[in-house]
């Protein structure tokens, strides 16, 4: 069981914009994308503001977002990196095993990562992120490097849509139609 402290708002900023985008996704009848709250049980509340100052997590979470996409199954976590690493503890096991059942069902599991120092959006198909996470589980690094990603996924704010997913799913799925 972990526990949440109101100072660690890491992500808050990939989420919001995730959040507006999902939000124009939905008004323009292209996407229901639904934010999965994690469950948590308060432990100190601040009787002035009356907000929630240490909670600790009820269970794990499986992904941040979980929907559909022109009738297509689809969930996702999203991430941000302040530098050119991103460590694999920052996925959890449950997410992955979570994703790969998803997939398995016939959805498509991917992750948005944020790299906030270069402003640069990545969409990381779980079949992208298996030998980073097999890497780190067999005791290699544990860790991938910006550089070490393929940039043929790296894509950016447009067409006023805040973080244009859709568009990268569409590659993703046109690729998976050619690898038959």
């Amino acid at each position: 069981m972990g526990t949440w402290n109101s100072r660690g708002l890491r992500g808050s900023t990939l989420e919001e914009m995730v959040n507006r985008t999902n939000d124009k996704y939905r008004d323009q009848g292209l996407a229901l994308m639904q934010k999965i709250p994690t469950p948590i049980t308060p432990v100190k509340i601040d009787q002035q503001s009356r907000h929630i100052t240490l909670a600790y997590f009820d269970k794990q979470s499986t992904v941040d977002y979980i929907g559909v996409v022109q009738s297509i199954p689809v969930c996702f976590d999203a991430k941000e990196s302040a530098v050119d690493t991103y460590a694999i503890a920052n996925i959890h096991e449950h997410q992955v095993k979570f994703m790969q059942d998803f997939e398995k069902q016939g959805g498509i599991a991917f992750f948005l990562l944020y790299y906030t120092h270069k402003d640069i959006l990545f969409y990381l198909r779980l079949r992208e992120l298996m030998p980073f996470w097999e890497r780190a589980e067999t005791g290699g690094r544990k860790s991938f490097r910006f550089d070490e990603l393929d940039h043929a996924w790296d894509f950016e704010v447009k067409n006023g849509i805040w973080v244009p997913y859709l568009e990268m799913l569409q590659k993703d799925l046109n690729d998976r139609e050619t690898e038959g």
